[in-house]
């Protein structure tokens, strides 16, 4: 069985970290909903596929016999179901979980009233629950802010494509943002560093910036129409609102996690990718 466990692998950010956890040479087993969505999966010497069913704890510890990690990287709309995933990780005697937690600062007292984030404070409330009554078992959640890459290819920091933007606040409120691999690579800062990491939230960032100074890297100066999801209008209040810490550089983890902030120069280069 391998030692790391991954759920949601076909997902954006699922894509990159399984790139990773292979490319350092890791055995994974991707957890898979019956007949769902692995066969995209590209076969790999060190990548195993199982079905589970992931409302059934039963179902799921079962899988988990041996695995040493789990990384849980389903879909928004999903995290509010990780509990069963919880529970067989304690059965299977799984000493690290890293939820999905992906984003902005959930310990941020403003940020956990926001509906967006409700289910990521109840799935750590019972994490913490689970860590204290059981040994060996333990929990890292990741802040990273925006995605980066996903959040200009998309539209949804701005849009260099079209070169539009709904700016919020202005659009000089400093942010912090993570490219995808960058999470991929501080989930392995993660695995590399159990002890330094348990059960807490990590926070890392590929860089702070601003909406404008991401528009005059492209000299973009026409407005799009405001987003029209509802959790994505949450995901834009914690992100370009100060009093939502949406700037965590003063209490990062990047040096613990091998996480190397991007320089201007980088930052330009990654945002005229997406032309």
């Amino acid at each position: 069985m391998s030692p790391i466990a991954l759920a949601g692998a076909t997902g954006n950010l699922g894509m990159s970290v399984l790139e990773a956890l292979l490319g350092a040479n890791l055995h994974i087993t991707v957890l898979s909903r019956i007949h769902g969505n692995s066969s995209k999966l590209a076969p790999h010497p060190n990548l195993t596929i199982t079905e589970v069913d992931f409302n059934s704890t039963q179902s799921l510890a079962a899988a988990l016999q041996g695995v040493q990690v789990v990384i849980s990287c389903l879909a928004t709309l999903a995290i509010g179901s990780q509990t069963p995933l919880i529970d067989a990780s304690v059965t299977a005697g799984v000493t690290r979980f890293i939820p999905a937690e992906f984003g902005m600062d959930s310990r941020n007292p403003l940020c956990v009233e926001l509906p967006v984030c409700e289910p990521k404070v109840a799935t750590q409330k019972h994490l913490q629950e689970k860590a204290n009554s059981n040994l060996g078992f333990s929990y890292t959640g990741i802040a990273n802010g925006l995605f980066l890459d996903w959040g200009l290819k998309v539209g949804f920091i701005l849009n260099p494509a079209s070169h539009s933007a709904t700016l919020y606040n202005g659009g000089d409120v400093p942010f912090s943002t993570t490219t995808l691999a960058d999470i991929a690579k501080a989930i392995l800062g993660i695995i590399g560093n159990l002890e330094e990491t348990a059960n807490r939230i990590v926070y890392v960032q590929s860089a702070v910036t601003t909406q404008n100074t991401l528009i005059r890297i492209k000299m973009a100066k026409s407005t799009q129409g405001n987003v029209q999801a509802a959790m994505d209008g949450f995901c834009v209040c914690a992100s370009w609102n100060t009093e939502y810490g949406c700037d965590f550089s003063s209490h990062l983890d990047n040096d613990l996690l091998g996480v190397k902030m991007m320089g201007e120069d980088e930052l330009r280069e990654l945002v005229g990718t997406f032309l």
